[in-house]
């Protein structure tokens, strides 16, 4: 699912691991979140991330897809936090 007003509320957040103001939504590169060959994740699944936190994020630089998985996990309930709002909010 798509929602444009989730992903602007996103990228007005500072980036959830260097705190960079200017940031991008990231997707979950979870395939239980919906993320396939050429295909996004649900935009129910977004972080905010600055563009090189996001680089390094998509090629699995921080961690491996299991370490990554569960870090973009924690990522989501402190952005859910930061952000005062449900995913519910906004659909």
């Amino acid at each position: 699912m798509r929602n444009p007003k989730r992903l602007a509320a996103i990228r007005k957040l500072p980036c959830i691991r260097c705190g960079n103001p200017h940031s991008q939504a990231a997707h979950s590169n979870s395939s239980g979140h919906g993320k396939g060959r050429g295909i996004k994740a649900d935009d129910a699944y977004t972080v905010p991330l600055c563009v090189g936190c996001h680089q390094r994020f998509d090629r699995f630089e921080l961690g491996t897809r299991t370490e990554s998985e569960a870090m973009f996990e924690k990522w989501l309930v402190k952005t859910e936090l930061m952000m005062g709002k449900r995913d519910e909010e906004y659909f």
